[in-house]
């Protein structure tokens, strides 16, 4: 048996179009038009690559896409100052500070200047503590992806066993919380568990997303199982490299019931869901109704 391909590319092209939808009806019924600002600070080459990506997306499903590119040596001071004006201009709907940045500035209190009701990446301790308790949030947005692909293959995911595999702030603790909001039994594991194989073993859902490399195999995997790999990681192929998941895809793939690839499984999803994250914020932000289908 081999398992059902969770296609992410075409279902994050879905995703942006219902976006898109969206969009044109907020600028023709209420004549507003999201903004999401993306600030970019120093050069690294992967962060360039994604706000490139982000920019062009944005402008695609019809929102004002800016962007502010800083220089590597930009104070603490200068950034901080940049937000405060960006959370003022009710033009800007979202505001996303591209991660890693330059050592010299401080991610936690960078992140939390961010007006949270515009914090589309859902990073902003406010919003961990809102997800954590099941308010209403802005939901960070790999997990928010993988959390769609789930609902769309399985409808509800009510009573389901769900393994995270990986405990950081970005990816495992908030989807283990979308989980428990979708009532499934939850186990976050991550590199100190013990008998860690055994434990995925039990899981009707698993979510890699250790970045190791291929570190899941198939007899980690109970026959049947959902499996949603989140890793991106790039391994020598000769003379150049390939992207792999944290899942060893050819074997896994062959005891699963269900698997997203790497590339094109939950990576497209990121880029749709920050898109209707900001949708969503211009949306709260203008007492108008929230669309279906685009929020945990």
């Amino acid at each position: 048996m081999s398992a059902d391909i969770i296609d992410g590319k075409a279902f994050a092209a879905k995703v942006r179009e219902k976006v898109a939808t969206h969009v044109a009806r907020l600028k023709e019924e209420n004549g507003i038009t999201p903004g999401l600002a993306v600030v970019l600070v120093g050069e690294d080459p992967a962060s360039q690559v994604y706000v490139r990506s982000k920019g062009k997306l944005t402008t695609e499903v019809g929102m004002n896409s800016i962007e502010h590119k800083l220089g590597a040596d930009t104070s603490e001071a200068d950034l901080l100052s940049l937000i405060a004006q960006l959370n003022a201009d009710p033009a800007v709907h979202g505001i996303l500070v591209q991660l890693p940045l330059p050592d010299h500035l401080n991610e936690d209190l960078v992140i939390n200047s961010i007006e949270p009701a515009k914090d589309v990446d859902g990073f902003h301790i406010s919003n961990v503590g809102l997800l954590g308790t099941g308010q209403k949030s802005m939901v960070p947005c790999t997990p928010l992806g993988c959390l769609m692909l789930l609902r769309d293959y399985h409808g509800s995911l009510s009573g389901m066993n769900a393994v995270v595999i990986g405990r950081s702030n970005i990816v495992g603790k908030p989807m283990a919380n979308l989980l428990l909001g979708d009532s499934c039994t939850v186990t976050i594991a991550h590199s100190r568990t013990q008998d860690l194989q055994d434990v995925v073993r039990g899981a009707d859902i698993v979510v890699a997303a250790v970045g190791r490399p291929e570190m899941v195999t198939g007899d980690w995997i109970k026959p049947g199982a959902t499996v949603i790999d989140v890793g991106i990681n790039r391994i020598p192929n000769g003379e150049k490299t390939k992207l792999v998941g944290d899942v060893d895809f050819a074997s896994a793939s062959q005891v699963a019931g269900a698997i997203t690839p790497v590339p094109g499984g939950v990576g497209p999803m990121t880029i749709a869901c920050l898109l209707a994250n900001t949708v969503t914020a211009c949306c709260r932000a203008n007492g108008i109704k929230e669309p279906k289908g685009l929020t945990a």
